[in-house]
């Protein structure tokens, strides 16, 4: 299944793409604004992890590729869908430095929340943003997503402790 976008779409997560997923899974500079171990990850680790996805019934998760060069530049992903309750928690990452900045997230994420509140029929979807990431936040703040809550002093990073927030976004405050 595809999305197209402008200048992006999202084609589903596959086994093929654990090598890139792993390069940037180990990459510090990308990681240090989504993941809060900044843990080295072995290949095998990475594998597990992208099967944990592919193989959900409660996951979807999109590989991020730029339209005019066909390059993979990051991947979204909604998990931990509550078809019942109709939530989900959303995630993306730009992982290929040289696309942060220039809008490809807004676009990919755009996407994915088209196709969470459009296609699933989610009523919410949520996620957690560390308090320090202000271009993510800005982001989700621009789509509609409002502060739910925040985890105080959950994440020690750079010689510091940071909160992190919990974001959600209502079907009915999606700014399309």
């Amino acid at each position: 299944m595809l999305f197209y976008g402008k200048r992006i779409r999202l084609r589903k997560l596959s086994n093929e793409d654990v090598s890139i997923y792993h390069k940037w899974r180990n990459d510090i500079e990308v990681m240090q604004f989504t993941n809060p171990s900044l843990d080295v990850f072995s290949y095998d680790d990475t594998e597990k992890f992208v099967n944990s996805i592919t193989e959900s019934h409660n996951s979807k998760g999109y590989m991020i590729e730029e339209v005019k060069t066909g390059k993979t530049i990051g991947v979204t992903s909604l998990i931990n869908i509550d078809y019942g309750n109709r939530n989900a928690e959303c995630i993306i990452d730009i992982g290929d430095k040289d696309y942060w900045g220039d809008g490809f997230g807004r676009e990919s994420f755009k996407l994915l929340l088209d196709f969470a509140f459009n296609e699933l029929n989610l009523h919410k979807v949520y996620l957690r943003v560390f308090f320090f990431n202000d271009r993510a936040i800005k982001l989700y703040k621009n789509l509609g997503f409002a502060e739910e809550g925040k985890l105080k002093e959950q994440l020690y990073r750079d010689g510091a402790w940071h909160d992190i927030n919990f974001m959600g976004l209502l079907k009915r405050n999606y700014k399309e």
